[in-house]
């Protein structure tokens, strides 16, 4: 059985949703952990802020992502950091 099939078979989550934990699997390191920004995400998918906004909180909701604040030194903040939970 592939790996996607968990989430190509999760009546709960939109496409938005798919399209964004793809996107976001393949970009983890070894930890599981990922950084794209939300911009960065949008243009590469072809999608709005809002959209990948809606997508990501779909994910957290149904637990295949955890999100994290992250910050730089000076206490400003950069982009999240999301960890692949499933």
């Amino acid at each position: 059985m592939p790996y996607f099939d968990l989430i190509y078979t999760d009546d709960r989550l939109p496409n938005r949703a798919k399209l964004v934990y793809i996107y976001l699997y393949d970009r983890m390191d070894d930890e599981k952990k990922t950084w794209p920004g939300i911009n960065r995400i949008g243009s590469d998918l072809s999608l709005s802020r809002s959209t990948v906004k809606r997508a990501i909180k779909d994910l957290v909701k149904a637990g295949y992502v955890r999100k994290e604040a992250a910050y730089r030194k000076n206490g400003s903040a950069t982009s999240n950091r999301y960890f692949i939970v499933k």
